[in-house]
Order: structure tokens, then sequence, then C-alpha cells
């Protein structure tokens, strides 16, 4: 099972999810999101994973960055292969699929819970939470995790392939939050920082049974053996 997991070259730690597709037969091929080679270049994926990133989908910055990955992700769905997003990835996906991405005006921090349709494909957790932007889906996609800052979760199988995404962080563990807070990706906004790094220790286990739990349902989800 050939696993395709797009990342910056700076941070490419799937955690907890990368950890269960290895356990479930995977074999990882990381991929440089600020050096893509097209999708008919990879020589073949069983699915796509766009991990997190300290970049957003809407800075004019990162704007051929976001170009490159976006046709990645059309061209492997037309080609019936899965997506999987995580934060920055769900608003990439979500931007492929027809949606937009802009900055909110508050960060969304630290664990909290879901509110949810779908309790399989999105538990109520509480989940890891690090992201400055918000995203509004394609026409095609469906909501089915929000909190009062916007959608947590979209599905879409209206291409070629199935795709799932998710702002939150069920990936994420306590050593990779602690360094996402010193690297302040948030900005200065005066919040507790040592009291992030508690609630990430302090959800360690039950985050990690979590994901593997929401990732088994995932890879169901996309027909991924």
């Amino acid at each position: 099972m050939r696993i395709h997991v797009v990342a910056d070259a700076a941070d490419k730690d799937g955690g907890y999810v990368v950890e269960r597709i290895v356990e479930r037969g995977g074999e990882i091929v990381e991929l440089d999101r600020d050096a893509l080679t097209s999708f008919g270049e990879l020589g073949g994926s069983e699915l796509i994973v766009l991990l997190g990133s300290d970049k957003s989908a809407h800075d004019p910055k990162w704007e051929r960055s976001v170009i490159s990955e976006t046709e990645l992700v059309r061209s492997a769905l037309r080609a019936g292969t899965p997506v999987m997003g995580i934060c920055y990835g769900a608003q990439l996906l979500a931007r492929a699929l027809g949606g937009t991405s802009w900055r909110s005006d508050k960060a969304e921090l630290g664990w909290g819970r879901v509110d949810t349709i779908d309790p399989v494909l999105c538990p109520e957790g509480p989940w890891g939470q690090m992201h400055t932007d918000v995203f509004a889906p394609g026409p095609t996609s469906r909501i089915i995790g929000t909190t009062w800052r916007g959608p947590q979760c979209i599905v879409d199988d209206s291409f070629g392939a199935r795709s799932i995404a998710w702002q939150f962080h069920p990936e994420v563990t306590p050593e990779t939050y602690e360094r996402w807070v010193h690297a302040g990706y948030f900005g200065d906004i005066g919040v507790d920082t040592a009291d992030l790094i508690r609630q990430a220790r302090r959800n360690a286990i039950q985050s990690r049974l979590r994901a593997r739990s929401l990732t088994d349902a995932a890879l169901s989800y996309l027909g991924v053996a």
C-alpha cells in the first residue's frame, strides 16, 4: 500500500495518523509541498495525505505551492486515488474542490470538542487544535463536523475518488504540539502557552487511541485496503 504524504520539508511528522497507516501496511513516500512533481510522475499511489503547515493557503506568497498542490489533488481524484487532509491540508483540499479559505479573527487552540453529525468519520473528541485560518468547502463537499469557528470535517465523493479532511489535528503528538507552541505558529496573542502544553500531555493517551480509530474509519470510507 503506497501512500504519498505531502508536507513541509521542515515539518513532516504525520504523528498518530501516519503511524496507524504504517501499522496497516502502508509504505510512506514523503513529498515536499514546495517541490511537487505531477501526479503522473508518482508511479502509482493508494492514497494522498496532506499534512498541516504554518503556511496559509490564501497567502499570495505561497501561490505557486498552492497551485501545484491543488493540481496534484485534482489529478489524484480524477485518477481514482483518494485524498486525506489535515488542517492546512483541509484548507487546501477545500480550495481544490471549489471552496476557499481566509484568516480567522482569532486562533483556535488547545483541546476541544467538535459538533458532529457523523461520530465515525468525525468523532466529537476532544481534538487538538492549532490554526489561525478557516475554510469554506466547495459546492460538492459535505460538512460533517463544526465548531463555532467554522467547519472541522468535510467529505466529498463527487470526483473519481473520495476525499476527507479535518481542520483539527488527529495526528498530533504531545512532542509535536509542544514544538508548534514554542514556534509560535499562532502569533503573539498572549495565550497561556504552558497550559496548551499541559493539555497536549494530558490528552496524549486518549488522542492516540482516537486517532487510530479515526484513521481506520477514514481508510474504510476512502476505500483503502
